[in-house]
């Protein structure tokens, strides 16, 4: 059992780690108070494959491996949560489509992304179908050679920044099954009767662009459909033990910009004569973090491998990593806000930031509460 790093992926850590100090860090503070999309950052991203890493070479991408992908999110989140997620996030939806998609359909949607000329989105969640995936009512029609889409999607990332987005629809609502019945397409943002309204006053990561989707008999060629027909919504599982484990590794990269910045904070604040550092109450605090964050970064390693081998674990390893991590996530930015003290409550400070953004990871790729009812059922051998 080896816990090293390959020299390779030691390389790549360090190169995003200097890209994130120089890049990012300097504009994080602007584009959150702003709520701004970094489309230079994230050009600039696509300059060092940051934005197709896990697109296959053949298509223009990185690359990556899943564990790959864990060490560029960690590092990048550890920078800017926000500015990071859009990176991260500017390839969402590619994954259906390298999974499920046509050759035709790699080659037309995928080496633009993994170039950074395109921004890509999954749209699921509906304003009264978040966490019950099932229940969504977005439909998609056949007439003729052509789908035709209405219904509304809630909380996209990339909303009005996004070139195409992979739908879930419903396109046959009479099939047998709870599950069945479910269908992806692409959609492509310049189609007649798409709407994308930006959702602002987020508490966290408002770099990141979120919207919502408005589809108003919105037509596409029948060739979009991603996989087989009415098979999307178990497409959509499998996809989410892949994204719940970069989120578990969003949330160990929050920990660990958090707790940087409460050590070095700790180490340069003096009160009754000596840094706070100093005091064994500080102390305590600076080891349960760093103890959690190593843990955190364990589990959501492991199923990072467990997600390369196809391992029969994974969707508890996903979901058990995503729930911890995230926790983690809060606990420590938390604990790091507590440090700072006063100075932690105002943004002219980091951990104010890093407060507010890891709370999403809680929320997004299912809730917390999602998290354990997986666990559980995959423990009884109940899957979904």
């Amino acid at each position: 059992m080896d816990f090293e790093l390959t020299d390779e992926q030691e390389q790549m850590r360090q190169e995003v780690r200097r890209f994130g100090e120089n890049e990012v860090l300097p504009h994080a503070k602007e584009y959150d108070v702003e709520e701004k999309y970094p489309h230079d950052i994230v050009d600039k991203a696509a300059e060092m494959s940051l934005t197709g890493m896990s697109i296959p070479v053949e298509y223009g991408g990185a690359g990556y491996s899943p564990l790959d992908n864990m060490i560029v999110a960690e590092e990048l989140f550890s920078i800017d949560p926000g500015i990071g997620f859009c990176i991260l996030a500017s390839g969402f939806g590619c994954e259906a489509i390298m999974e499920f998609g046509t050759d035709e359909q790699k080659e037309e949607y995928l080496p633009d992304v993994a170039k950074g000329d395109a921004v890509s989105g999954a749209a699921i969640s509906e304003p009264h179908a978040g966490s019950d995936v099932s229940s969504i009512s977005t439909r998609a029609e056949k007439d003729g050679d052509e789908w035709i889409i209405n219904g509304n999607k809630m909380w996209i990332s990339n909303g009005t920044v996004g070139d195409f987005f992979v739908v879930l629809c419903q396109t046959d609502p009479d099939a047998d099954g709870r599950y069945n019945g479910f269908s992806q397409i692409i959609v492509e943002s310049d189609r007649d009767g798409f709407q994308a309204d930006k959702i602002t006053g987020k508490l966290g990561i408002r770099a990141s662009d979120t919207a919502e989707l408005i589809f108003d008999d919105v037509r596409v060629p029948e060739e979009n459909l991603v996989g087989t027909q009415g098979m999307g919504f178990l497409q959509q599982m499998q996809f989410f033990d892949a994204t719940r484990t970069g989120v578990a590794a969003q949330g160990v990269g929050i920990a660990k910009g958090a707790a940087e910045r409460a050590l070095e904070y700790a180490q340069e604040r003096e009160q009754f004569g000596r840094p706070i550092g100093e005091f064994q109450a500080i102390q305590h605090k600076l080891a349960d973090m760093h103890t959690k964050i190593e843990a955190a970064r364990m589990l959501t390693y492991k199923s990072a491998w467990s997600v390369e081998n196809t391992d029969g674990q994974i969707t508890k390893l996903a979901s058990m990593a995503k729930e911890y991590a995230s926790r983690i996530a809060v606990d420590v930015a938390n604990e790091a806000v507590q440090i700072h003290g006063g100075s932690g409550y105002v943004n002219d400070f980091d951990v104010e930031r890093f407060y507010r953004d890891a709370k999403i990871t809680q929320i997004y790729e299912g809730t917390t509460e999602i998290q354990k009812n997986i666990i559980a059922r995959e423990l009884q051998g109940k899957g979904f």
